[in-house]
This record gives structure tokens, C-alpha cells and sequence, in this order.
């Protein structure tokens, strides 16, 4: 089975708002709800879970029920206090309901990126005949620089062998929770990223091509950029 995770457990304290970003409107619409649209109306997805803070459970409930066109079977479930906490919540969800198999696919995004395509859900989910899990990224078109002091510059590395990461991180679910829990709770505390999880235990993990328009609304300037975007469509 193909499960999309709409992942919407964070807060987002950046944007500098008294409510959580995912809930802030582009559009005339809920950023959650142009998100979610994306996964409902992909016929590939057996279930939508869309994961949030326990006290946005029933916002987001009203939010699907008035401000989306529901072409799928969507639930929504209360997230965890990390991302990989969240997934484990959607995992856990998915083995109760109807069980965890090599089979089982999980296409995780961000709630707050609402233009993700078709397309790019689609490539993740054919990048998972062949790989045990993949991350959609877009080539970097800044130099990079690395420092350990964040005072001086230690490394400037090859442009040509770096990606940003985006989302959908897709992978098989119950790979990622063998790997996960197989790591100490200080080892999951560090974790900002779920691909990393593969990445750590020597895994390989398939690219998939992204678009520079799957934007990560996460500052008040990029709520200016999503609506030019709207607009443009």
C-alpha cells in the first residue's frame, strides 16, 4: 500500500506568527489545505495522514471539510514533538489499521510546501522500485560554504556535487522504523532529517528531481513568493 504523510506537526516559529505557519492563508486558502489538495487528488495514494499538534486536530478536520476539494481517504492524527517523532506516529497509525510490510510506501511531505507537483509524487513513488528510499532535490545554484565556528570558512565544496533537499523523502516504512529505532534515543534527538536515517546506516538513496517552485514557506517574505507563484498559475 501508498500512504501520502502530510507532515504538519511543527510550529514554526520563524515565521513569527501567534499561530502555527501551515494554518496562514496564500490564496485565500489555508497553506495545509493547497497541500493536502496535492495528495488527495493523486489517485496513486491508498491514504492521506495528514499529522498536526494535537490542539489543530479539529481545525485541520473543519479546514478539509470547507476549504478543499476531498477526492481521497484522508485521516487526520496527532504528530510527535520531532519529524522523525511525527513519522513514527503515521507508521504506527498505518502497522494498527492495516499493517506494515516490505510493501508499504510512505511519500512524506511538508505541509508547508503546497506546490509540490504531480509529477515529483509520482517520480518518488517509481524511485521506490529501485531504491529503499529517495529525496527529491534541485541541483544547488549557490556556492556553499562550510564552517565549523561560524566564524571562518573551513571548506568551500564542489557546487556540481551539491543538492538543496526538498520534499516528498519517501521510503519503504518498514525499513525506516527498523533503522530508526535501531539508532539510541541520543542518535533520534539529532535528527532533523528522515532521509538521513538511510543515509546513516550506508543505505542508498535515490534523487529525484524537484522544482524550484516547491518552495519551504518558512519566513514572512515567502508567503510574498508562494503568492507570486499562485499568481502566476
Amino acid at each position: 500500500m501508498i500512504f501520502g504523510l502530510v507532515l504538519a506537526g511543527g510550529i514554526g516559529r520563524r515565521m513569527g506568527k501567534e499561530i502555527p505557519k501551515q494554518y496562514l492563508k496564500i490564496g485565500g486558502k489555508h497553506i495545509i489545505a493547497h497541500t493536502i489538495e496535492c495528495f488527495s487528488k493523486n489517485e496513486n495514494f491508498d491514504k492521506v495522514i495528514v499529522l498536526t499538534p494535537a490542539d489543530w486536530i479539529d481545525y485541520t478536520k473543519d479546514i478539509i471539510e470547507s476549504d478543499i476539494e476531498v477526492t481521497g481517504d484522508i485521516v487526520v492524527i496527532e504528530g510527535g514533538e520531532l519529524r522523525n517523532d511525527t513519522i513514527m506516529n503515521g507508521i504506527k497509525y498505518i502497522e494498527e489499521n492495516y499493517g506494515l510490510d516490505d510493501e508499504t510506501l510512505l511519500i512524506t511531505h511538508d505541509a508547508v510546501r503546497p506546490f509540490v507537483t504531480k509529477e515529483i509524487i509520482d517520480a518518488n513513488i517509481e524511485a521506490l522500485k529501485n531504491y529503499s528510499s529517495c529525496d527529491t532535490v534541485v541541483p544547488s545554484t549557490d556556492t556553499i560554504v562550510r564552517s565549523e565556528d561560524g566564524e571562518y570558512i573551513v571548506e568551500v565544496p564542489n557546487r556540481a556535487h551539491l543538492y538543496q533537499g526538498q520534499t516528498p523523502q519517501s521510503f519503504r516504512a518498514k525499513k525506516f522504523k527498523e533503522l530508526y529505532t535501531g539508532l539510541s534515543p541520543e542518535e533520534q534527538g539529532i535528527l532533523t532529517d528522515a532521509i538521513k536515517v538511510f543515509v546513516l546506516a550506508g543505505e542508498k538513496v535515490g534523487l529525484v528531481d524537484g522544482d524550484t517552485t516547491n518552495i519551504k514557506i518558512t519566513y514572512p517574505s515567502d508567503l510574498l513568493i508562494a503568492k507570486s507563484i499562485l499568481e502566476g498559475e
